[in-house]
């Protein structure tokens, strides 16, 4: 059975919100609809809708135009298992001491390696990311430096994977917060599959924005894997909540992005240690001064 993608580009997001909104008035109905920012520095949006018959073009075309969007990209997408698809192409992860790897993939993980086990079906934080990566190695070099986390956090966790690899190597509880009310279901069902249960805490909010964060703060280690804007945005409260001296490392960068994140956390009492180029991708180890 075939199923259909209609996808339009926009620039900006509160339209790209009501034009999502339009679309789920569509017949056929959509059985999902979409919005998210696209990750290559053009400013765009990204509204997508997914059918199981055909769309009407012409709705689509009447809808784009009215939003003030380009045209609707249509495809078919053919009926398979996508996560059985991921599991087969996704091979496990190595960053220095840890090991990313998937239930299909257990008996690979090697001798002396940490393990951290992230199902395909478990989306956005994989470890096969190049921010994700970037991250977990950033973490293996501190720990190579004889840094030892007493509280550290994980802002918009995803996964919580980089929350459970901290939780692995230091000695104390990780708090890991997301926006998305889904992804910590995610990242609360990765805890337990992890055996972490006490050891990382999940829960929901928006940056720095919760009374668990609050009473927990000053954190030494801060993860944010998230994108350059809700970074730029969150540069004051990391630097109230990070103690002198402790460390925040930075992903969901472009490499030409870097700079001007450096330029913002430096001016809010930050020196760059590392910055670590993965393909398109840039993660930045921070230090509180």
């Amino acid at each position: 059975m075939l199923t259909y993608s209609a996808i339009a580009k926009i620039a900006d997001p509160d339209a790209a919100d009501r034009l999502a909104l339009a679309c789920e008035g569509l017949e056929p109905e959509p059985t999902g609809v979409g919005t998210f920012e696209i990750e290559d520095g053009s400013g765009l949006w990204e509204v997508a809708a997914y059918f199981i018959e055909e769309p009407d073009l012409a709705a689509l075309a009447l809808l784009a135009k009215i939003h003030g969007a380009r045209d609707f990209i249509v495809s078919e997408i053919p009926d398979q298992d996508w996560v059985a698809k991921v599991r087969r192409d996704l091979a496990p992860v190595e960053a220095g001491r840890f090991f990313v790897y998937g239930s299909h993939d257990a008996d690979k993980l090697p001798e002396g390696r940490i393990g951290l086990l992230i199902d395909a079906a478990m989306a956005f934080g994989t470890g096969h990311h190049g921010t994700t990566l970037g991250c977990l190695r950033a973490l293996d070099h501190l720990i190579d430096g004889g840094f030892v986390a007493q509280n550290a956090a994980d802002i918009g966790c995803g996964t919580a994977v980089l929350a459970m690899a901290a939780a692995r190597v230091f000695p104390n509880r990780v708090l890991a917060s997301d926006i998305d009310g889904v992804a910590v279901e995610v990242a609360e069902t990765n805890v337990r599959l992890n055996g972490l249960e006490g050891r990382v805490v999940c829960l929901e909010a928006a940056g720095f924005d919760s009374d668990a964060l609050h009473a927990a703060a000053p954190f030494d280690l801060v993860f944010a894997n998230i994108l350059k804007g809700p970074l730029v945005a969150l540069a004051p409260d990391m630097a109230a909540h990070l103690a002198p001296g402790g460390f925040a490392i930075l992903s969901g960068i472009l490499n030409e992005q870097a700079e001007s994140v450096i330029e913002v956390y430096a001016r809010h009492g930050f020196n760059l240690v590392e910055h670590q180029r993965i393909v398109d991708w840039s993660t930045l180890t921070l230090r509180r001064m």
